[in-house]
């Protein structure tokens, strides 16, 4: 059985995430969404928020299970018993830190291999500290998450009276 670990803060999850996660799962038996735990990081969401929404998010990819980690990427790749790290690429802008660290993961473990899927050109603009600063702000992030993640926001930052 051939899987992948995607790993990732997912704070929230956003569209350009789920593209990513949906074609890696079309091309491993099995998808890991790996939440990272990181204490030295102020995260909007809790980390069992994180992973709910992840799951609602994909619950129509069947093959894919959502986890969270505190540490090393590697270390939990080796207790997964997995050897492909999945990362998404929005724009060359993420391609030198990207490279940094696959480069890095490679000199820790050198059975583990890292692949690149390029997210959609809709996509290539978003990420998570973006949408919640647009909807902090009152802008639209209509298509630019799931549902579920949407609802959350509001619950979190509700609109605010104008007067």
């Amino acid at each position: 059985m051939l899987k992948a670990v995607y790993p990732g803060s997912f704070d929230p999850i956003t569209n350009g995430h789920l593209y990513v996660a949906e074609r890696a799962a079309a091309l491993f038996d099995e998808l890991i969404l790996a939440v990272l735990i990181n204490p030295q990081k102020r995260s909007t969401f809790t980390v069992e928020e994180r992973k709910t929404m992840a799951r609602e998010a994909l619950s129509h990819v069947t093959n894919v299970r959502v986890k969270s980690f505190e540490g090393l990427l590697v270390d939990f790749m080796r207790r997964e018993r997995c050897r492909v790290i999945v990362r998404g690429m929005r724009a060359l802008s993420d391609f030198e830190y990207e490279f940094q660290m696959a480069l890095m993961n490679r000199e820790l473990a050198p059975e583990i291999e890292t692949i690149f899927i390029v997210t959609d050109a809709q996509y290539s603009y978003l990420s998570s500290s973006a949408v919640k600063e647009v909807f902090q702000f009152g802008g639209s992030i209509q298509g630019m998450v799931p549902p579920g993640v949407y609802r959350r926001l509001r619950e979190r930052f509700p609109p605010k009276d104008l007067m």
